[in-house]
């Protein structure tokens, strides 16, 4: 197994401005590929994200004379094709990683044969892998608990447009991770599909995709982790970070506020953000992650090496993401000394407790690289950690480790096997 070590470069902890180039969406890249493939005809994508998850889903609906689908780790791409296989006239099959037949699917699977799909289970029942029978489906109403994750609804709401009646999708109970399904009714509008959503019902009439050519924004996802380092830097140092925009479709261009209680503040210039840290942290913060999954382990990280106790609340799908990252962060904290506390569903705090840490702290990552780039940063306060199967980042970010390198406040010091 590969390992890197990576330490704080203490010498160039001074002020300093420096551009960084995050990669694309890849949630916009992801969904821009499911609707540009339900076009009448394909448009030009631009700036599509280099990632593990969306080239998997690229190469899936591109293939020529393919029917056998293997996605690997992306649970994007297993949602979305699940969909769009499921409404495309032929055989196919679709499976992934062991992680990947762990996830459960049971609940799209079900919507979608509840109006006219025909998916079975070659193995284990609710999860991966799928046999699917693609057809015109014949659309209708669907009753689906809000608090499941948004792709499930988005990969619903995407083929709505092509079924014979449309659908109309009722949400039930708390509706968790809305920016998502905002995103993806706002790109649909883009590609010319119109819907009305009211309360908790979503209606889309069965109509026509339109030819779009659609540039896609760079990753607020990705940006999260300069915010952490930025607010763990003991430095005033600025990063510039192009190709974000205050009007995003992104629900994680929220982290600008989120950020703010560290320390750290964002400047929209023409052409993207300047980030830095301006203030120091609040001794205590308390935050609902509904709307932003996939910024939980950053700030816990962040929160833990700043010595910010916290309460935060609104994680019920981190159990189900890439590894129960929940677990993890519990495990992967308490190597660095701080003990995290779980407080019933999609809760977790941090009250101060703290215990020994790992002489050597090695940080696992659990295939999941949210983990190994929430984590990297914290040497910038704890001096040096082990990260484990680095390579993981390719999921979203491939040239991570290239990036924090150039900025010249890390130091690699071995790459084990």
């Amino acid at each position: 197994m590969e390992s890197i070590l990576v330490k704080a470069n203490l010498s160039e902890q001074r002020s300093s401005e420096q551009t960084i180039l995050l990669p694309a969406s890849k949630s916009i890249s992801n969904r821009a590929l499911i609707l540009n493939a339900l076009s009448k005809s394909p448009g030009q994508i631009y700036n599509l994200a280099e990632c593990d998850d969306t080239d998997v889903l690229s190469a899936a609906l591109t293939s020529k004379d393919e029917t056998n689908f293997n996605i690997g780790a992306a649970g994007t791409a297993m949602r979305f094709l699940t969909a769009y296989l499921a409404g495309k006239p032929g055989d196919w099959t679709i499976t992934g990683s062991e992680r990947m037949k762990q996830r459960p699917i049971g609940i799209l699977v079900d919507a979608l044969n509840n109006i006219g799909a025909e998916i079975s289970y070659l193995e284990k029942e609710g999860f991966p892998p799928l046999k699917i029978h693609g057809k015109k489906l014949s659309g209708g109403t669907v009753h689906l608990n809000g608090g499941v994750s948004s792709q499930f609804i988005s990969a619903l709401l995407m083929i709505a447009p092509t079924t014979q009646k449309g659908i109309a999708l009722h949400l039930e109970g708390e509706i968790i991770s809305r920016p998502y399904i905002e995103m993806t009714l706002q790109m649909m509008k883009e590609y010319g599909v119109d819907s009305q959503w009211e309360g908790k019902s979503i209606q889309i009439a069965s109509q026509e995709y339109q030819t779009t050519n659609y540039t896609v924004e760079s990753d607020w996802s990705a940006a999260s982790y300069w915010y952490e380092i930025a607010a763990l830097s003991t430095s005033a140092i600025t990063f510039m970070l192009p190709h974000l925009y205050e009007k995003s479709l992104q629900g994680d261009s929220m982290g600008r506020k989120i950020f703010e209680p560290l320390g750290v503040s964002t400047q929209f210039v023409q052409g993207g953000i300047k980030i830095s840290k301006t203030k120091n942290a609040v001794s205590h913060f308390e935050y609902d992650f509904t709307g932003q999954p996939d910024l939980a382990q950053t700030l816990v990280v962040a929160c833990c090496s700043l010595g910010t106790t916290f309460h935060f609340t609104g994680l019920q799908t981190l159990k189900i993401k890439e590894t129960d990252r929940i677990e993890a962060l519990k495990n992967e904290c308490k190597k660095l000394g701080f003990v995290l506390k779980e407080e019933g569903v999609g809760t977790l705090l941090w009250d101060g407790e703290r215990i020994d840490r790992a002489k050597q702290p090695q940080i696992a990552t659990y295939k999941d690289h949210r983990m190994a780039m929430a984590f990297a940063p914290s040497v910038l306060k704890l001096g040096e950690i082990t990260i484990e199967e680095p390579t993981v980042v390719s999921k979203s970010y491939p040239k991570f480790w290239d990036d924090i390198k150039s900025s010249r406040l890390f130091e690699f010091y071995s790459t084990i096997k």
